[in-house]
C-alpha cells in the first residue's frame, strides 16, 4: 500500500475494487465513494454492470434529494466511480471487496483469481459472504494472511453494522487496516467474529426465520400472523418472512446450507418450502414475489 502497513499496524487506503454491483456491492461501492476513496466496480458482463451502475447512481440522486448530500458531494462521488468488466482492472488496489452472489465456488473462482492480478504487495483481499467460512477463501491463494470477511449489512449506506472475520490465518496488519478503514473511513460499527459459518448475526438470524418458514409450512400460522407476532408482539421492526424476502430467500437458503453443513444442526436445516419457492424462482422482492408480493416494476 501507499503508506504501507507494518505489523499490526493499520494502512491507509485510498483505492477500493467492489467486485460485484448487485444490491450489496452497490452499497459498499457507495459507501466507499462517499468516504472519498477512489473505487473500481467490477460485474460480469456489460448488461448486468449496467444495472448495477444504474442502481448505484440512482441512490446517490435519492441521498443529494433527501438534503444527505450536496450537489457537490454528490458530483465528487461519481467521479471516484469507475465501473469494469474486467478482473484485471484491480491490479493496483489496496483493498478489494468481493461481493459477488452468496456461491462458495463463485467466491473461490474470483479470490483465486485476485490472487493473480492484484499486485500491491500487502494489498487485501476481502469477502463480503454472510455465511461461508473465511478459510475456504483464503485457502483459494498464495497470500492467505491477507484475506479476511468485511460482512456489510444491507442497506448499506443505512445500516452501520460491519462484521470483521479474521481467519487463523490473517495478518495482524490486514485486520488492523480492515478495521481502521471500516470505522474511520466508512463510519461503520465493527464488531468481530470468529471464522465460523454464519458469524454471529446470522448464527442467530437463521435459526430464527428457519422456524419462521417452518410455522407456515406446517400450516401452523401464516406468514401475516408470523410477521404481525414478532413486530407488535416483540417490537421488531420487521417480521422474519418480510426480512427473508428482504434478504433475499436464495441468500437465506445459502446461509442456512452453510451453517448445516459446518454445523449439522437441525435448527440450520433448510425447510422443503424454502427449497421449493428458491427452485421456482421465488426470491422475495427481488423477483417479485417471495412470502409476499412485491411490485419490481
Amino acid at each position: 500500500m501507499g503508506s504501507g502497513a507494518t505489523e499490526g499496524q493499520p494502512a491507509v487506503v485510498e483505492r477500493v475494487g467492489v467486485v460485484g454491483c448487485g444490491l450489496m456491492g452497490s452499497g459498499i461501492a457507495e459507501v466507499c465513494a462517499k468516504a472519498g476513496v477512489d473505487v473500481v466496480v467490477r460485474e460480469v458482463d456489460d448488461h448486468v454492470l449496467a444495472s448495477g451502475r444504474a442502481r448505484l447512481e440512482g441512490s446517490l440522486l435519492r441521498a443529494e434529494s433527501r438534503g444527505k448530500l450536496t450537489a457537490d458531494e454528490h458530483a465528487a462521488a461519481v467521479s471516484r466511480l469507475h465501473f469494469t468488466t474486467d478482473l484485471g482492472d484491480m491490479a493496483d488496489r489496496q483493498l478489494v471487496i468481493e461481493a459477488v452472489t452468496e456461491s462458495e465456488p463463485a467466491k473461490v473462482e474470483v479470490f483465486a483469481t485476485l490472487d493473480k492480478v492484484v499486485v500491491a504487495p500487502d494489498a487485501v483481499l476481502a469477502s463480503n459472504t454472510s455465511a461461508i467460512p473465511i478459510m475456504r477463501l483464503a485457502m483459494a491463494t498464495d497470500r492467505p494472511r491477507q484475506v479476511l470477511g468485511m460482512h456489510f449489512f444491507s442497506p448499506v449506506p443505512v445500516l452501520r453494522l460491519m462484521e470483521l472475520v479474521p481467519s487463523l490465518l490473517t495478518g495482524d496488519d490486514t485486520i488492523a487496516t480492515a478495521q481502521a478503514f471500516a470505522e474511520g473511513a466508512l463510519g461503520k460499527k465493527v464488531i468481530r467474529s470468529k471464522d465460523r459459518a454464519g458469524f454471529v448475526v446470522n448464527a442467530l438470524l437463521i435459526p430464527y426465520i428457519v422456524a419462521a418458514i417452518r410455522m407456515v409450512e406446517t400450516g401452523f400460522a401464516t406468514a401475516e400472523d408470523v410477521d404481525a407476532g414478532m413486530t407488535l408482539g416483540c417490537n421488531h421492526p420487521m417480521g422474519p418472512l418480510a426480512l427473508a424476502d428482504f434478504i433475499g430467500l436464495d441468500t437465506t437458503r445459502a446461509a442456512a446450507h452453510s451453517l448445516y453443513d459446518e454445523f449439522k444442526e437441525p435448527v440450520y436445516a433448510v425447510p422443503p418450502l424454502l427449497a421449493r419457492m428458491v427452485d421456482g424462482g421465488l426470491l422475495g422482492r427481488k423477483s417479485g414475489r417471495g412470502f409476499y408480493r412485491y411490485d419490481v416494476g
